[in-house]
C-alpha cells in the first residue's frame, strides 16, 4: 500500500472524514463535515476580500452524494442527472503534488510558491497591490502582511506563503469541513471547497494528496478534474442556491 501523500503545511483530518469521487457520478461525503455557502465577499474597491458563510446544508445522509456534473435539480446534492447531462465526467488531474513543477517568487522575509493549473478564479490575489509584488517587497512589513494574507487566502492552494527563517507556509487553521463557493461580483458559483485536511479518494481506492484547503469541481466542465480549473467563471456557471452572505467570516489569523 502505498504512503499517503501529505501537503507541507497540512494535517490529516480524523479518520470518519473522507470523500470518495466516483467514476462517473457524485462526491460521496463521509463523516458529515459541515457544508455551507461560502461567498466571496468584496472590499470597497469591489476586489475579493474575504468568504462569509451563508446557508447551511446537511450532510447526515452517510454517504451523502453531492453533485459534480452540475446538471443536478436538487443541488448541492446528486439526483442522477450525471447518467444524462452532457458532461465529460473523466479524472484527467495528475497524482502529483502540489508543490511539484511550481513557481517561487522570492521576497525580503516571505517566499510565494504558485501552481498556475490550480487557480480557481477567486481573485484574493489582487487587492492591494497583487501578490507576486508584495512578496517581492516583503521586507517592508505591511507588504509582508499583505502577501502573506493575500496567498493564504486563496482557496485552493494554488499560492501559498512561505516563511523564509523558519521555511514553513502560513496556513489557516481549518476544522474539517466543506464550503460551496458563491462568487457575487462575477455572478458565478464556484467549486467545493474542502478544508481541513479532509481525505480525497478514488473509487479504487487511491487518494490525492492531503491538503488543508483544496476546490473541487462542480460545474461538471474542469479539465482538471477532480479539481476546479476556474472555468465556471468564464461561463458563469450559477447552482441557484438560495441564501445570503449572513454568517461568519473566515478566520484571520494563521498559523
Amino acid at each position: 500500500m502505498s504512503k499517503l501523500k501529505i501537503e507541507t503545511g497540512s494535517s490529516p483530518a480524523a479518520d470518519r472524514f473522507s470523500i470518495t469521487v466516483t467514476e462517473k457520478g457524485p462526491y460521496l461525503v463521509y463523516g458529515r463535515p459541515p457544508l455551507a455557502l461560502q461567498f466571496i465577499m468584496p472590499n470597497d474597491r469591489n476586489e475579493s476580500w474575504y468568504f462569509q458563510e451563508g446557508r447551511r446544508f446537511s450532510t447526515e445522509a452517510e454517504p451523502t452524494a453531492l453533485c459534480r456534473c452540475g446538471a443536478s435539480h436538487r443541488k448541492p446534492y446528486c439526483d442522477g442527472a450525471h447518467t444524462k447531462a452532457r458532461w465529460e465526467p473523466e479524472l484527467t488531474a495528475e497524482q502529483d503534488s502540489l508543490l511539484d513543477d511550481v513557481e517561487v517568487t522570492e521576497g525580503g522575509s516571505v517566499s510565494m510558491t504558485d501552481n498556475e493549473k490550480y487557480c480557481v478564479f477567486a481573485r484574493f490575489c489582487h487587492p492591494h497591490g497583487d501578490a507576486w509584488s508584495l512578496t517581492e517587497r516583503s521586507a517592508d512589513p505591511g507588504a509582508r502582511t499583505l502577501a502573506i494574507r493575500e496567498a493564504s487566502m486563496c482557496p485552493s492552494g494554488r499560492l501559498m506563503a512561505w516563511d523564509n527563517k523558519s521555511m514553513k507556509p502560513y496556513e489557516f487553521k481549518f476544522e474539517p469541513s466543506l464550503g460551496l463557493i458563491e462568487d457575487i461580483t462575477i455572478g458565478a458559483s464556484g467549486g467545493l471547497w474542502i478544508r481541513g485536511g479532509i481525505p480525497l479518494k478514488r473509487e479504487n481506492g487511491r487518494t490525492y494528496e492531503i491538503r488543508n484547503r483544496v476546490v473541487v469541481c462542480r460545474c461538471g466542465q474542469s479539465a482538471n478534474k477532480p479539481y476546479c480549473d476556474g472555468t465556471h467563471a468564464s461561463i458563469k456557471w450559477r447552482d441557484n442556491l438560495e441564501g445570503e452572505p449572513v454568517g461568519e467570516t473566515l478566520p484571520e489569523k494563521v498559523y
